[in-house]
């Protein structure tokens, strides 16, 4: 093994794999810290050949049958073809052209990407005398298998979900989308963790200026692990100064394979069954994939439930607060009486009333999440009827204020993606304050601002209230409402620059009118 002297005077290896295979185990034992799980297996090529290789991996991230295997079609073919093996005195000629049955061989001449190999899953087989080795891809990580969607469920539509293996995930959307222009460019990011992540999209339809700016937004990262991909969703959004996700994040193939057909890149990382698809619009948080499954009429007016509890979320405890507060005249006399009745002896104002039963349901929602799953669905039901019923009976709050905190609850559950419902969580207590402190003026200002900043937010470049704002009457067949498949014939054209039509001139499909 050949030395060199640094700065403070250590001897180091070069980074050139040597032609001593003693030395190169001892440098892989010395870089991989003589690890516990490191597998070296040295053989002779025969009983009469001085040659000799060894076989390397890292136990737990291989599939050890098909090591087996392997080795014993090597034992095979060298006894086939002894006589050749002998005279070129190459093992690692005969095997780069042998019709091995891994999925991946490559020959490596560095030691960087030979210690990446193993510590991917790669098996690696070096001889004695030559400056190089062979890896193969053995890799096999105990995992979960494909199963449904956890936080996306759905009546009608795939049942199938991403998981936590990278080349799963990327198999998924594959069968799917069975065109040769998809796409698909690897980077491995982050210092430590060196964390695996896919970049997908279709070539032609595409606009090449995202693709580009994904492109130079994952490779200036610069950290030294990636465990997730809300990671990546962190360091390659937009704006971080909002409470509105402005990158799309989903664990169903479908919606992935949905967004790409409309030009969306989408990103998948290693470890994480959520696939991020950018660029991501308001709209598209209340569109669920079933919507496409169903009959266009009933789709829309779910979609309209959908962003009606959105508001109901966000603007009903500030209502309530306000018209109870400022506005007195503006409610009926009989509620206004019953609502008075309820609230008397009552020792705290009604903002004080929201933001206490507002404070316990969202503890009671969090521990429900980690709680076990057996018991966390009773524990929530029971702790809110029973906090609810006691705080009422004590005297602390009125009825009416837990069947407004109770409407604001359920309804934050219609959204389908929980980021934006997260959002509207949020703005609740900021609209809560607002009432609180100028009553509708208040959450009319409210609105205002939370307008006008939607309207400045951008995702990769593409305005985040589009079609809405800027107006694109096209467009407008697939947001508020779902009109038939047959008339969306143009795909998003601030998404997609080009190729824009997406189904023939004629639409084949638009039902015939009876002569």
């Amino acid at each position: 093994m050949t030395y060199k002297q640094n700065s403070r005077g250590d001897n180091n290896y070069t980074s050139s794999i040597n032609k001593s295979l003693e030395a190169n185990i001892r440098y892989i034992k010395e870089e991989i810290g003589e690890s516990k799980d490191l597998v070296i297996r040295e053989f002779n090529l025969n009983k009469n050949s001085s040659i000799r290789f060894a076989l390397i991996y890292i136990e737990g991230l291989v599939d050890k049958n098909f090591i087996q295997d392997f080795l014993l079609e090597i034992a095979n073919s060298i006894i086939n073809q002894n006589s050749s093996i002998s005279s070129k005195r190459n093992l690692l000629d005969h095997l780069i052209s042998f019709p091995l049955f891994a999925g991946k061989t490559e020959e490596i001449y560095e030691f960087e990407s030979l210690i990446l190999k193993i510590l991917s899953g790669f098996t690696l087989i070096m001889q004695e005398g030559y400056e190089r080795s062979i890896a193969i891809n053995t890799s096999y990580i105990e995992g979960r298998q494909v199963e449904k969607p956890t936080t996306e469920p759905a009546i009608r539509g795939s049942k199938e979900g991403f998981i936590e293996n990278i080349d799963i995930n990327t198999s998924l959307i594959r069968k799917r989308i069975k065109d040769k222009n998809l796409r698909i460019e690897t980077y491995s990011i982050g210092r430590t963790t060196k964390t695996d992540i896919n970049m997908m999209y279709i070539k032609g339809i595409v606009d090449e200026k995202i693709v580009k700016e994904v492109r130079i937004r994952l490779e200036r990262i610069d950290i030294d692990g990636i465990i997730d991909s809300g990671n990546i969703e962190e360091l390659i959004q937009d704006d971080t100064y909002t409470p509105f996700p402005t990158v799309f994040s989903t664990e169903r193939p479908d919606t992935v394979v949905a967004g790409l057909l409309e030009g969306r890149v989408a990103i998948i990382v290693n470890g994480s069954p959520f696939v991020l698809i950018v660029p991501a619009l308001f709209i598209q948080f209340f569109q669920a994939n079933e919507d496409y499954h169903n009959y266009f009429f009933t789709s829309s007016l779910i979609r309209i439930l959908r962003y009606f509890s959105y508001f109901l979320t966000m603007l009903v405890p500030a209502f309530y607060i306000a018209m109870t507060t400022f506005h007195q005249e503006m409610i009926p006399t009989p509620l206004l009486i019953s609502i008075a009745a309820q609230r008397e002896g009552v020792p705290f104002p009604v903002f004080i009333e929201i933001i206490i039963m507002e404070v316990a349901f969202e503890i009671i929602r969090e521990s429900s999440l980690r709680m076990p799953r057996a018991v966390g669905s009773t524990i929530s039901i029971v702790g809110v009827l029973v906090i609810g019923q006691a705080a009422v009976e004590a005297g602390i709050i009125s009825a009416f204020v837990v069947i407004i905190v109770s409407l604001t609850a359920i309804s934050s559950f219609t959204t389908p993606n929980n980021s934006m419902a997260l959002s509207a969580r949020i703005l609740r207590f900021v609209f809560i304050i607002l009432a609180t402190t100028f009553g509708l003026y208040g959450i009319a200002m409210g609105l205002i601002a939370l307008i006008l900043h939607l309207c400045s937010l951008r995702s990769f470049g593409v305005p985040y209230t589009s079609p809405l704002s800027p107006f694109i009457g096209d467009e407008m067949k697939d947001s508020i409402f779902r009109f038939p498949i047959w008339s969306m014939i143009f795909r998003p054209r601030d998404i997609s620059k080009k190729n824009l039509r997406r189904q023939g001139k004629d639409a084949p499909h638009k039902p015939r009118k009876k002569q």
